[in-house]
């Protein structure tokens, strides 16, 4: 699985005008599964975003993780991930999972989330989306969990 993970001060997901989704301080998490994905990357995941050290402590050094500031996941699905620019000007996204497999992955990892911690927010896969956030850092960090 593909995640983009952005440290946040606030943000937030609408759909067709509507906000769907919300959280202040924490994680918003772009999420793009792979083909040969499955529920156990999907775990892994969940496992990393809720460990990774990216919030400062009292001495400002990135070390609390979104559960040591009780901080909010806002996790959105986004197949754009995937996107392979290396031949020509039109990206191909024949990286992203089929739609089925990707709805059934973004909802494992979102089930996973709100198992283990809150709050998790989420945006609606496959719809158009309008996401707003307040990057704090900036800290925006890719991962890749195989």
């Amino acid at each position: 699985m593909i995640a983009l993970v952005q440290r946040v001060a606030e943000a937030r997901v609408e759909v067709a005008g509507a906000t769907v989704g919300a959280i202040g301080r924490g994680l918003l998490v772009l999420v793009c599964a792979e083909p040969a994905d499955t529920e156990a990357q999907a775990g892994k995941l969940v496992d990393k975003l809720l460990k990774l050290r990216i919030f400062c402590d009292e001495a400002g050094k990135m070390n609390r993780s979104v559960q040591d500031v009780a901080g909010g996941l806002l996790v959105v699905s986004q197949f754009t991930l995937a996107a392979d620019t290396a031949g020509g000007n039109r990206p191909s996204f024949t990286g992203a999972a089929p739609a089925e497999q990707g709805r059934a992955l973004y909802e494992a990892v979102l089930r996973l989330a709100r198992e283990r911690h809150a709050p998790v927010e989420a945006g609606v896969f496959g719809a158009e989306m309008r996401v707003s956030l307040v990057n704090d850092g900036p800290v925006t960090i890719p991962m890749t969990v195989r």
